[in-house]
């Protein structure tokens, strides 16, 4: 991997590439949540959507997505924030982008470990740039990614701010709003005030909360489910592309179990993702999209003792995500979607409402954890088969993943 010192520069390839903020574990070590800001000339964002983050994960133009945080494992284990860009699909009035963290207001000198990596879509090193004198600071530019003579270089920055998220944020455009005043409420006495004078003033400290997946719903003494919450299993996110037919080998190191697959294609006449056997073969359909521009979502099961392989085919290229189930819409009263799409159910035993606006198929297969792991690898129900505009309902017995699939916007209610 080339490793760079701060302020040096090289360049990247204008394509799709990966890009991670690592950091050592260990007691009292916060999470890193990694973003990126899209400047424009004058160094500032457009708007609040050239900000991508966990709490805003993809830019409106495709080209840059936050894909999340990977499994840390045991304390002392490496861990990593991830970012998905792909520079050539960036649109004109992006002169820059700027890769930056914060940690929930924790001093960057007391996370060891901290690097940036740059890596294309097969793993292979482009840039490495250890952070090795962080101190106070409690929010850091890590690098930014440049266009220069009709190219684009990356370059290694080492910045660090005290005052926060919201310092960094500041000086790039964006508006951090202060929370409003409390209003008094009948019988209100203002308090006295403070008998000394207060120092001298600091901008305040905005720290966005570490993002954790939501828990599931608690689950009774005689409920099917193992210990471990299956819909919380973590893995490095990875992103493949092609066109037309191709077979995808999966990252040998995601565990069995569930993974959250995300599919763009556009201008197609038909877009498929289906599982394959241990040889290759194409095994059973995971995804049948027949719109003309497709962004779906679906599962695969990662099967014990091998990778997950898949057939992906569309008549124009194609981006495939490889997600894990952390990544996917919870609820437990109400969702709303369009066409395809994988959601957890976290709520208890209840009755599903659905409405779908659209002229084809729509269905909604359950997929819960195995009663007997044993033997089994999932239990899949089908829930609904229904055509065109439809008002619905099924029943639901627990929490469980619904894989929706239609040609429309469709609600989903519960009633318990």
């Amino acid at each position: 991997m080339t490793q760079i010192p701060k302020g040096a520069h090289l360049p990247v390839p204008a394509q799709a590439l990966q890009v991670a903020v690592a950091w050592r574990t260990g007691p009292g070590v916060p999470d890193v949540d990694v973003s990126a800001l899209l400047l424009d000339a004058r160094g500032r964002v457009r708007g609040d959507a050239d900000l991508v983050f966990y709490n805003h994960q993809e830019h409106p133009s495709g080209a840059l997505r936050h894909l999340g945080r990977s499994a840390p494992g045991a304390p002392g284990d490496q861990a990593a924030d991830w970012l998905w860009m792909d520079l050539a699909r960036l649109e004109p009035g992006v002169e820059r982008v700027v890769v930056a963290a914060s940690a929930d207001g924790v001093p960057f000198g007391r996370i060891p470990a901290l690097d940036i990596r740059v890596m294309d879509l097969t793993g292979a090193p482009v840039a490495y740039f250890p952070i090795e004198d962080t101190t106070t600071e409690t929010a850091f530019v890590f690098g930014e990614f440049y266009r220069r003579d009709g190219g684009w270089r990356f370059r290694a920055v080492g910045q660090g701010y005290a005052s926060g998220l919201s310092g960094l944020a500041t000086d790039f455009g964006i508006e951090v709003e202060a929370p409003p005043a409390p209003i008094p409420g009948p019988g209100y006495v203002p308090p006295p005030p403070p008998a000394y004078a207060p120092p001298a003033y600091a901008p305040p400290v905005y720290a966005p909360p570490v993002y954790a997946p939501p828990s599931p719903a608690p689950r009774t003494a005689t409920a099917t489910y193992t210990a471990v919450d299956p819909f919380s299993t973590t893995f490095r996110p990875s992103v493949h592309q092609g066109r037309g037919k191709e077979t995808v080998h999966c990252d040998p190191a995601i565990p069995p179990g569930w993974a959250l697959l995300e599919i763009e294609s556009y201008h197609s006449i038909s877009t498929t993702i289906e599982s394959c056997d241990a040889y290759g073969r194409a095994e059973d359909y995971l995804l049948m999209a027949y719109e003309d521009d497709v962004r779906a979502r679906t599962v695969a099961l990662v099967p014990r003792g091998r990778p997950l392989t898949l057939r992906v085919e569309a008549d124009t290229p194609w981006t495939l995500r490889v997600l894990p189930l952390t990544h996917a819409r919870r609820f437990d009263s109400h969702i709303e979607g369009v066409a395809h799409d994988l959601v957890v159910y976290d709520g208890p035993p209840g009755i599903l409402d659905f409405s779908h606006h659209g002229e084809s198929n729509f269905t909604v297969h359950r997929h819960t954890p195995p009663a007997e792991p044993a033997y089994d690898d999932e239990d899949q129900e089908l829930l609904l088969n229904e055509i065109g505009e439809v008002r619905v309902s099924a029943p639901v017995s627990g929490p469980g993943l619904l894989r929706i699939s239609g040609d429309g916007p469709w609600k989903c209610f519960v009633r318990r």
